[in-house]
């Protein structure tokens, strides 16, 4: 890495409720926004001087300041009410217009424009153009990608997900920025097919962990975590929002499957719902479980706090990700680093970084069998459960902590500073 200072870094990331610390299950707000709090986080450990705009709606503040190089910078724009990320393109004009405006008031200068998901990505090309600065597109998932998925599973008409707007705006966004930074290689490998960008503008850079809050335990202290959250060593733990790609519906018709071989076993499932479509979906999977008599054998958490969060990955038995769509996978990398036994999907950025059989196991979560024989394995083999608690943690920790990661991002955007200055005339 270059010796010199990037000085001041612009990231971009509109969509959700963005924070400091984020109410992680709120409506759009999931991996993305942890990805790139922690990510900020570490550049301004690192020396730089970082805002985070995203957008400002409902009652937050217009600023939370985190550190003296670090703060998140609320820009009002689309009016008071949540905005679903698949509509915030259609405001992305003010977005830009107010940024700009704010940002010349104030005399601010910034070095590289760091862009999350594609809305942000096309208000962060306009922003970068008008700045004369470069700017870095991280796009977390692609809508040519999200489109075949959902479409050839019967997924996401009623969703009005848009998506032909969103490719079309994808194509032109690869083009005109300077770089673009994928999150699996299964991300650059699509980019470069169905986006038809060359892979020298591509660099593959994962998502990371926090290696000191996502760590194994004593099993004194384990036994204590598995009392006080009625979680046991035959649970199945699945997390996330409360979403149709998620799968939930998925891994609830593999229960009948895997109660066959492990009659005691759960499934925890903690969906987020915070909107009454959230509550909605809930509900039908809800209805779902009690058309197949699985009342008894499901644990309906709903939103974990963030704190409890790691103790909810060690407290499992195995935690599984059953997706039908999912551009990485954070919360299995993190339940990996915990030591919990992991089962992947394979529609999705992560499982083929991973060693099978080694540092977790995948299966399809359309085929119901298959992905409740996978759940099985390390509830029923002792030798396995332990190699994988084991070479779990140690992959997630060395392949993906936040350290490193901010270390190997900052890299790329050395080589792009300072591309666009002008020439000194003067004299």
């Amino acid at each position: 890495m270059a010796d010199r200072s990037l000085g001041a870094l612009m990231m971009i990331s509109l969509h959700g409720y963005v924070a400091g610390s984020p109410e992680l299950g709120k409506p759009d707000t999931g991996g993305q926004v942890v990805f790139v709090m922690e990510l900020a986080k570490r550049f301004a450990r690192l020396g730089y001087t970082v805002d985070v705009l995203t957008r400002r709606f409902e009652d937050q503040p217009a600023e939370d300041r985190i550190n003296e190089n670090l703060r998140v910078w609320r820009i009002p724009f689309g009016g008071k009410d949540f905005i679903r990320k698949e509509d915030m393109h259609d405001w992305y004009g003010d977005f830009v217009t107010n940024v700009l405006a704010a940002v010349r008031k104030h005399g601010l200068h910034y070095d590289v424009v760091s862009s999350h998901y594609w809305d942000a990505g096309v208000a962060g090309q306009k922003i970068a153009e008008e700045l004369q600065i470069p700017h870095v597109h991280t796009p977390h998932s692609l809508g040519a990608w999200k489109a075949s998925d959902m479409q050839s599973l019967g997924e996401g008409a009623a969703a009005n997900y848009r998506f032909e707007e969103r490719i079309e705006k994808e194509f032109v966004l690869y083009r005109s920025c300077d770089h673009i930074i994928a999150t699996s290689e299964q991300q650059v490998q699509l980019i470069q097919d169905e986006y038809e960008l060359p892979v020298e503008h591509i660099t593959m850079i994962p998502p990371g962990i926090d290696e000191q809050r996502f760590t194994a335990v004593t099993p004194g202290r384990l036994a204590a975590i598995r009392r006080r959250l009625g979680i046991g060593k035959q649970d199945v733990y699945v997390v996330g929002r409360a979403a149709t790609n998620k799968g939930y519906d998925l891994i609830i018709d593999a229960l009948p499957h895997l109660l066959k071989m492990q009659p005691k076993a759960r499934l925890v499932l903690a969906a987020g719902a915070n909107s009454a479509d959230d509550r909605k979906l809930v509900r039908r999977w809800q209805a779902q479980a009690r058309a197949q008599g699985l009342t008894e054998a499901i644990d309906w958490r709903g939103y974990v706090a963030d704190e409890d969060l790691a103790d909810h990955y060690r407290a499992a038995g195995v935690f599984a990700l059953p997706s039908r769509y999912e551009p990485f996978g954070m919360t299995a990398v993190e339940a990996m680093a915990c030591g919990t036994p992991t089962v992947l999907t394979t529609r999705g950025g992560l499982h083929p970084q991973i060693e099978f059989g080694r540092h977790a196991l995948v299966a399809d979560p359309t085929r119901p069998m298959e992905f409740a024989a996978a759940l099985n394995m390390p509830l029923q083999h002792g030798w396995l459960r332990d190699r994988l608690t084991v070479e779990g943690a140690r992959f997630a920790r060395r392949a993906f902590g936040w350290t490193g990661i901010a270390r190997r991002t900052v890299e790329v955007f050395e080589r792009f500073r300072g591309r666009y200055a002008q020439p000194d005339l003067a004299g």
